[in-house]
């Protein structure tokens, strides 16, 4: 597959700035891979398309608030700081990503906040944007953390062209969030409601986790034509026995699993043994899923509506199949689904 294969015109005003109102109301266009048959549904139906013994693996990833702007000793220049993640909790060593990189050099001091409490050296440029800060705070390390992320704003991908506000702190995150390390948001469950997983319980549909920490890469833009030349960012994951033992037994007893978003997807492929099975994992992937591919554990996807060119685009059309998906994204547009992280869903059975 070529990257120039996903490309397609998306009008900007599709691209969702906002949430709906209610998290289980958003549009949900449901696609079946057998038929080839699109039907336009609201969200909360997905339940109809599940029966009892069926599990939903949800990515229980926290994010947290990676968005930090702050100052340059001397000259006062306003400086972005994306926290990545934390090298070394002890010496509160974080790989950030700084804005405007080039005024950015090692021994350079950046002040937070009052600019007392918070302050950070720049010891290591790792890449061309990237350096590693030691944080200099001497109080434990969750006093610490606390105080870091109370400066911090959600990490809202840089499609959605607004500043950040109040209501973001809890949409741009998962009401079952859980394991922090993640500055993007599973956004396939953002679309779950307390109301909604609680009627999925009732009808015995089984809800379990796993976790993928989702980080920028998702959002790196691919610079080669040839996919198989393209190579991921890792992202830690863990898969426990627990789950491995729940989709297992299910799977043996021709029930259906479904992945509740791409990092969910990647994270199961991730972990296959032989036979359809899974098999416990914690560590890194940079698994990197494109056309054509074959899931032996999955049985359905959920998922948002992409952008062009994105990794997510490329792992649903692997499951969905390159032809049919790229079609519903056409129907798509002309029906005006939202795209993007607070856009509507699509349900790939």
């Amino acid at each position: 597959m070529k990257l120039s294969q996903f490309k397609f015109n998306l009008p900007e005003e599709l691209i969702a700035q906002h949430p709906v109102p209610q998290r289980d109301e958003s549009r949900m266009m449901v696609l079946n891979r057998a038929t080839g048959e699109i039907e336009h549904r609201v969200f909360k139906e997905i339940i109809n398309y599940f029966d009892e013994g069926d599990i939903f693996v949800f990515n229980d990833t926290r994010v947290f608030p990676a968005r930090l702007y702050g100052y340059k000793e001397k000259t006062g220049a306003k400086i972005e700081v994306f926290l990545l993640r934390e090298l070394n909790a002890e010496n509160k060593l974080w790989d950030v990503l700084v804005e405007p990189a080039r005024k950015i050099r090692i021994g350079n001091k950046l002040y937070f906040g009052d600019g007392e409490s918070m302050v950070a050296e720049v010891i290591d440029n790792t890449t061309s944007r990237g350096r590693t800060l030691r944080f200099l705070y001497d109080g434990p390390h969750d006093e610490f953390k606390r105080e870091l992320f109370a400066l911090g704003q959600p990490p809202l991908p840089q499609y959605i062209v607004r500043e950040p506000e109040e209501m973001d702190e809890e949409r741009y995150q998962t009401i079952y969030a859980a394991k922090e390390g993640a500055v993007v948001a599973p956004a396939a469950g953002l679309h779950f409601s307390r109301e909604l997983l609680k009627r999925l319980e009732i009808k015995g549909i089984h809800q379990d986790y796993l976790t993928v920490h989702s980080g920028l890469g998702n959002f790196r833009e691919i610079d080669v034509e040839d996919l198989t030349k393209h190579r991921m960012d890792s992202e830690q994951m863990e898969v426990t026995q627990e789950l491995v033992d729940r989709v297992n037994g299910i799977k043996d007893s021709g029930h259906r699993v479904c992945a509740i978003g791409t990092s969910v997807l990647r994270g199961i492929a991730s972990a296959v043994s032989m036979g359809g099975h899974m098999k416990t994992y914690t560590g890194w992937t940079n698994k990197f899923i494109f056309p054509p591919y074959e899931f032996t554990v999955t049985d359905a996807l959920l998922s948002n509506f992409h952008l062009p060119y994105s990794t997510m685009l490329m792992m649903v059309a692997a499951f969905g199949g390159y032809d049919l998906v790229m079609h519903a994204y056409q129907e798509a547009i002309k029906e005006k689904y939202r795209f993007g992280a607070y856009g509507d869903a699509m349900l790939v059975i």
